[in-house]
């Protein structure tokens, strides 16, 4: 039963940062797959090893073949490429960069093995004793394990231990070149207070995030682990937030919940909801952003959303709900300049971040000119409709462009060709009308196989 309801509901938790005092929690110690909030522990990790002077942010770490070639969302740099620890952070937390969290990781233990070991004795340490890690990145694999209470207290640990270093986890946005990515938490610029911390997403666990806020000196962690979308999740961690912010008078009315290390863990399999997530007609982003505005049920219901109000100078303006929050735009910041090679600054990081964007405006220019060399391989590439139809209907369909009158006139210029008419009024289907091509249907594909189920990325 427990198996069941699991599966079919979100894991929630609301704890203070301070005391670890739980505010909520509903399947809060299920077993979950991370997904990309996986990157805070390798945060974690690698700044603990710049303030233990393992390594410094300035460090220039190198781009392996295996960094490279970890599937999106990534930076996309070729082997050989170098990147300091700096910005590397900045690329793994705001863009969610599977390759950067590689590279951190072979700089930081080695190899991908040797983080992951890191990765677990520290987990052990602060007792997160649901969790286990075989990756820096939350890239599917069976062994990536974590449980809300895990990440509340992985948070805490990140609060507590690197206050120096938390500007990382709540950056609005990045700037490579031509290029400026949003930060995914959708809290950030948005819901007052809002400073940290990842968002995660891959099929077999929904749309996760971990969450912070602070107000009035006051600092909660929030985690929402299987929601049905990017927005939906913040929307949902918004109202757990605000309702913790909330001071009613009557929390002595709700029975103590202890706190989030207490937590009895439940020793189950996690729920993969690959199904419900990627499967049958819906269509999922290869990263954890999506544009899916299907937060109705969230913003329209009445199960329990608060209305947000916040101060200003003494001023209440009219009371927002966490779902409008989410929904309106960003507040206006200057995007932070990442870029490769060594540290820079002043005018020798304006002018990398004008290198970078000269050398995507060549790449650009290069795969221009090669699609313009090459046009049949890219209608080819466009659109695949004649492999879905039977034979007879690929000639037709070849031809479906040509206008009925421009046809109809060609018999009149050359009386030679008048026969042709004739010989395809044989053919019912298609005679006295233009035959239109039959459209490829996106549900004839065969099923996809193991790997390719897992195409939805963190």
């Amino acid at each position: 039963m427990a198996a069941t309801a699991a599966a079919h509901a979100e894991a929630l938790l609301v704890v203070e940062a301070d005391t670890g005092k739980v505010l909520q929690a509903e399947n809060a110690t299920y077993p979950w797959y991370p997904a990309s909030v996986t990157k805070i522990m390798t945060a974690y990790v690698t700044l603990k090893a710049v303030k233990e002077g393992r390594l410094s942010l300035d460090t220039l770490l190198t781009v392996s073949p295996t960094a490279s070639a970890q599937s999106p969302s990534k930076m996309g740099f070729r082997p050989g490429i170098q990147v300091t620890v700096d910005n590397a952070l900045k690329m793994m937390m705001v863009k969610s960069a599977n390759d950067m969290a590689v590279v951190l990781a072979e700089g930081v233990g080695g190899s991908i093995d040797g983080f992951s070991a890191q990765m677990n004795q520290t987990a052990q340490r602060l007792g997160m004793t649901q969790t286990s890690y075989v990756n820096p990145n939350g890239l599917p694999a069976d062994g990536q394990v974590t449980s809300a209470r895990d990440l509340a207290i992985l948070a805490r640990a990140f609060i507590r231990d690197l206050p120096e270093y938390e500007y990382y986890v709540h950056i609005p946005s990045i700037r490579y070149g031509r290029r400026v990515t949003q930060n995914f938490n959708k809290l950030i610029g948005r819901f007052p207070g809002a400073d940290g911390f990842k968002t995660g997403f891959i099929c077999a666990s929904g749309y996760n995030l971990v969450a912070s806020a602070t107000r009035n000196g006051k600092r909660l962690i929030a985690v929402v682990l299987g929601s049905s979308s990017g927005r939906a999740r913040a929307v949902r961690a918004a109202q757990l937030l605000e309702r913790g912010f909330a001071n009613t008078g009557l929390a002595w009315l709700k029975p103590a919940l202890g706190t989030v290390d207490n937590l009895a863990p439940i020793d189950a399999t996690p729920p993969n909801l690959r199904d419900e997530m990627c499967g049958g007609k819906r269509k999922r982003p290869a990263s954890d952003e999506d544009e899916d505005v299907t937060v109705a049920a969230n913003s329209s219901s009445a199960g329990g959303e608060t209305s947000m109000t916040f101060f200003t100078a003494g001023l209440q303006p009219p009371a927002l709900r966490p779902s409008d929050m989410i929904a309106a735009a960003a507040a206006p910041s200057e995007p932070v300049i990442v870029y490769t090679g060594p540290t820079r600054t002043g005018e020798a990081l304006i002018a990398a971040n004008a290198a970078d964007a000269a050398a995507q405006t060549v790449r650009r220019g290069k795969k221009t000119r090669a699609a313009a060399r090459k046009p049949a391989a890219t209608a080819e590439a466009k659109s695949e409709a004649g492999k879905d139809m039977p034979p007879a209907a690929k000639p037709a369909a070849r031809h479906a462009h040509v206008k009925p009158d421009a046809a109809a006139a060609k018999p009149a210029d050359k009386p030679a060709a008048a026969a042709k008419p004739v010989t395809r009024s044989a053919k019912p289907a298609t005679a006295g009308k233009p035959v239109k091509p039959v459209p490829r249907s996106t549900e004839a594909k065969p099923a996809a196989s193991p790997g390719a189920a897992a195409a939805p990325r963190s």
